[in-house]
């Protein structure tokens, strides 16, 4: 089990905020190009800087606590971090800011 608790924190996350998506209408998921601008600054920087601190022996991970999938030098729960944790973030951002009398550009 050691191995999926990455993996399963992560979809713990994802299962607790859709419904902000589905029952308080934050329309993140709605709107994917919004979506994919704000995500592929914050998982590039991060995925470079996992890269270069794993290389210079900062920090590791153990093959016991991943599932072992590898894409580009990172494990896919990690890579899988820089996406999740960021949507639901603006999840919780646009749900929050919704009352808001500015508008968003929606």
């Amino acid at each position: 089990m050691d191995r999926w608790q990455y993996a399963a924190v992560l979809a713990a996350c994802v299962v607790i905020t859709l419904p902000l998506e589905v029952i308080l209408g934050a329309r993140v998921y709605r709107r994917p190009a919004r979506l994919a601008l704000t995500l592929v600054p914050v998982v590039l920087v991060f995925a470079v800087w996992d890269l270069l601190a794993a290389r210079r022996g900062h920090w590791w991970w153990s093959p016991d606590q991943v599932v072992g999938v590898h894409l580009a030098g990172l494990p896919i729960e990690e890579l899988l971090f820089f996406l999740v944790v960021p949507i639901c973030a603006v999840l919780t951002y646009e749900v929050l800011g919704s009352g808001r009398e500015t508008p968003r550009g929606r």
